[in-house]
């Protein structure tokens, strides 16, 4: 049995298996990371009030808006051109050196743009004083995912998984220290940055060996080869910004740092559940860049059943969340925060979209057609934008959550459109049983909740009906999950 389970958590047999290893430490480490972050969230929260953790939010918003060219997708390069060159060590250690010189430049402008520029943007009372600390956050959460895309280019989730938990219990705890002592916004930001300093060290300490020779392999002309393949990846991150957090900025700008709060209550809650496509994406980008070059059968059929336990997992949570809404307002932050409910259902219905559209974008990336990504960012931000300029005004924070709907809906299906021309993918993905399933499950979670059951033991009921009736149905995916286990058995 020990053997058994190293084998299937620690070890890379196939590529089924490790895909499933990647995602299971990669679900355990984050889900495990972001609910202990929660904690702290939510005491932050309640102790700030909706006043101050908006001010918050809405720092932290204008101060990722500004910096967005730190991130211009030299991670996710640096990991698919590691992931090609896994037996030629020398490339490899160039690439990383490399890459990791830019990042440093790329930062510096960051923090000068933090400190210099953004308070002149800045429009809510007493944002201001927070951006210095703001922009220690930015260096080291940089730093240290840096130094995680370096982990996943290895294929070792498992490490990035202990250090993301390690990191977050680094921030509650400071957290939960500061706001004791003195509950402000000011002492919480500073908490906040000790816990992610804390993080990266503890990261590049893991790294000790890979980080030396970052400092050695610098390749000169790597940078020009590098900054080609990121440029679009710098104009879908500012268009995708659009997408993801002007709303929060449009909200502060025509409505309350009340309102702030709220929505951005609403939107911690689905950004965690976001989670699950981003990490089915990072599980599949080492496995597609080493098939890229020849085994494209190999491509069509990971990429269907990876589709298919996204939806899996997608569809049932969204379903739950909307009957539950309310309770769950009410059970995370508090009934002060039952304005976001509506808000809230209405965000949930874009995770399906989110997590399809995290591992199609693989796709388009490892076939090197990034350029079609900063087309389907500009659909989705513009678009973004337009429909809040239009919705906040009448129905407040409610039409910012429609329009970020409707542009998901929109900027996805062409998305899919592009992944589908590039590998022309199986589209049935045959999901019948898991929407039947979906939908019974939620109807038993809505009975459970009219009774008077609390929200912590129904969801979970509901949940275990939901795998019940796929066992019931037969669905295919349970078997596939079967197989995993059994091959790491008898490897």
């Amino acid at each position: 049995m020990k053997s058994h389970v190293k084998n299937l958590l620690f070890k890379n047999l196939t590529n089924r298996q490790t895909f499933a290893k990647n995602t299971f430490w990669m679900t355990f480490g984050n889900l495990s990371g972001r609910l202990i972050r929660a904690g702290i969230i939510i005491y932050a929260a309640r102790i700030l009030g909706a006043g101050g953790w908006g001010l918050f939010s809405y720092g932290i918003t204008l101060v990722t808006f500004l910096t967005v060219f730190v991130d211009i997708g030299i991670d996710s390069i640096m990991l698919r051109e590691s992931a090609k060159a896994k037996e030629d060590l020398v490339r490899q250690g160039q690439i990383i050196s490399t890459s990791l010189f830019i990042k440093l430049i790329l930062l510096t402008i960051g923090v000068s743009v933090v400190i210099f520029v953004a308070p002149l943007f800045a429009t809510l009372p007493g944002v201001k004083r927070l951006f210095g600390l703001m922009a220690a956050v930015l260096v080291f959460d940089s730093l240290r995912n840096f130094g995680f895309s370096i982990i996943r280019s290895k294929e070792k989730m498992e490490l990035e998984a202990g250090l993301y938990m390690f990191t977050n219990v680094a921030i509650v705890a400071a957290g939960i220290v500061s706001l004791h002592i003195r509950p402000t916004v000011m002492s919480f930001t500073a908490s906040y940055a000790f816990g992610t300093a804390i993080g990266m060290l503890a990261t590049f300490y893991v790294l000790k060996k890979e980080a030396v020779k970052a400092f050695s392999h610098f390749s000169k002309p790597l940078v020009k080869e590098i900054l080609y393949s990121a440029w679009p990846f710098a104009v879908s991150g500012v268009l995708g910004l659009l997408l993801l957090n002007t709303d929060i900025l449009i909200i502060g700008q025509l409505r309350s740092a009340q309102d702030v709060g709220f929505y951005s209550a609403a939107v911690r809650i689905v950004q965690l559940l976001y989670l699950f496509g981003n990490i089915m994406s990072l599980s599949s980008l080492p496995i597609f860049s080493r098939f890229v070059k020849e085994e494209h059968e190999k491509i069509r059929t990971a990429l269907r059943n990876i589709l298919r336990f996204s939806l899996a997992f997608s569809i049932p949570v969204a379903l739950l969340g909307i009957t539950a809404g309310g309770p769950i307002i009410d059970f995370v932050f508090g009934k002060e925060y039952s304005p976001a409910t509506l808000s809230f259902q209405i965000l949930l219905l874009t995770l399906a979209f989110n997590s399809l559209a995290s591992v199609l974008g693989n796709i388009v990336f490892v076939y090197n057609k990034q350029k079609m990504l900063t087309i389907y960012t500009a659909i989705g931000g513009f678009l973004n934008v337009i429909l809040d300029l239009m919705l906040i005004p009448k129905f407040g924070i409610n039409g910012s959550a429609f329009a970020t709907l409707f542009s998901s809906i929109i900027s996805d299906a062409f998305l899919w459109y592009i992944a589908w021309r590039i590998v022309r993918f199986d589209i049935n993905l045959k999901i019948g049983k898991i929407l039947s399933s979906s939908i019974v499950s939620s109807m038993v979670l809505f009975v459970l909740l009219k009774v008077g059951i609390h929200v912590i033991i129904a969801a979970p009921v509901a949940g275990l009906a939901y795998l019940g009736i796929l066992y019931l149905l037969k669905e295919p995916l349970l078997k596939d999950i079967k197989s995993i286990l059994q091959t790491s058995s008898s490897s």
